[in-house]
């Protein structure tokens, strides 16, 4: 491939009332004003992503640009790790939460102005049974969360938020517990838990920047895991993280590893995985891999790691 050209894989159903056509189109302005040829794919599902990631990996490129939210990247990254190819992020999604971690600009014409012009870094992914994640993956109430609410997408038509709000409540009041057994760091916990959590690279727990990350370089899987607790319980963990004194709570979990080994009464147990449900076996083991994956930065940065003309919150250390 010619130094000039790029690939950009395109989610033609992320975001929401985009015409994905318009803005290939557009994307393709851009990257001609930038000096590069781009060629655009779009992907009507998550298949088409992986077959286009696949493809696009074969023709050793420099960069490969994934434009979806985080499901997306994650089906693109996974083809990309521990090879020298580096993510593009054009976050079209609805969170977003790898790109905001990375301060990746949210305007799309700005996230592409980054690919463009920024600085190629290694940063870290977590696997768990063979499949990377970005982000995090969870166990226990939010995998349930997301096929409830999905079922009701499918079967009633219903909007991504209005059925996501329904399942949680549905699942709230069922409040299913699992009982886990965890080696972490030489030590085994046995729990009855409603969710166990584990990020890649330590997570806010507090405050109202709650769910951000600080650096996505330190080598670190953080699990997080209530314990002990009922509903209202679970409340008083959420106020917790609010004002603070989460981490001191006696029915609440919070360590930093960096491999994890869950075993459940269980054979196969619902996963998510940067938001994506899917179905593992157990028992399930989780890793770290330290810089397997180059991505595409803001380059400018003052010396408090801030965006020129802007102030940063939490940014990685990369």
């Amino acid at each position: 491939m010619m130094p000039n050209r790029i690939v950009i894989i395109l989610n033609a159903a992320a975001g929401a009332g985009d015409d994905k056509k318009v803005v290939a189109d557009h994307l393709t302005e851009i990257f001609r004003a930038g000096g590069l040829d781009a060629r655009i794919t779009l992907a009507a599902n998550g298949g088409e992503i992986i077959e286009a990631a696949r493809r696009a990996v074969s023709e050793k490129p420099r960069v490969i640009v994934a434009g979806g939210g985080d499901g997306t990247l994650n089906a693109v990254a996974s083809n990309l790790v521990g090879s020298d190819i580096a993510l593009g992020v054009l976050p079209l999604g609805t969170l977003n939460h790898f790109a905001k971690d990375l301060n990746i600009p949210p305007d799309l014409e700005a996230a592409a102005h980054n690919i463009i012009i920024g600085r190629a870094v290694q940063v870290d992914v977590g696997e768990v049974n063979g499949r990377i994640f970005l982000n995090n993956s969870s166990l226990g109430l939010y995998p349930s969360i997301v096929r409830h609410r999905d079922k009701q997408q499918e079967q009633l038509g219903r909007g991504k938020w209005p059925a996501f709000a329904w399942a949680t409540l549905t699942m709230l009041r069922r409040y299913p517990f699992m009982g886990v057994r965890l080696s972490i760091n030489d030590r085994d916990l046995v729990r009855r838990t409603p969710f166990v959590f584990i990020g890649n690279n330590e997570y806010q727990m507090e405050s109202f920047n709650i769910g951000a990350r600080g650096c996505l370089d330190a080598g670190q899987l953080s699990l997080y895991m209530a314990h002990r607790t009922g509903r209202l319980g679970l409340l008083r963990l959420a106020l917790r993280a609010v004002f603070g004194g989460l981490r001191e709570a006696k029915d609440f979990d919070a360590l930093s590893t960096k491999e994890i080994w869950i075993e459940t009464r269980r054979k196969r147990l619902a996963v998510a995985i940067d938001g994506e449900v899917t179905m593992m076996d157990t028992p399930l083991h989780y890793l770290v891999h330290p810089g397997a994956l180059r991505v595409i930065v803001p380059e400018s940065r003052d010396s408090s790691g801030a965006e020129e003309g802007e102030h940063a919150h939490a940014r990685p250390s990369l």
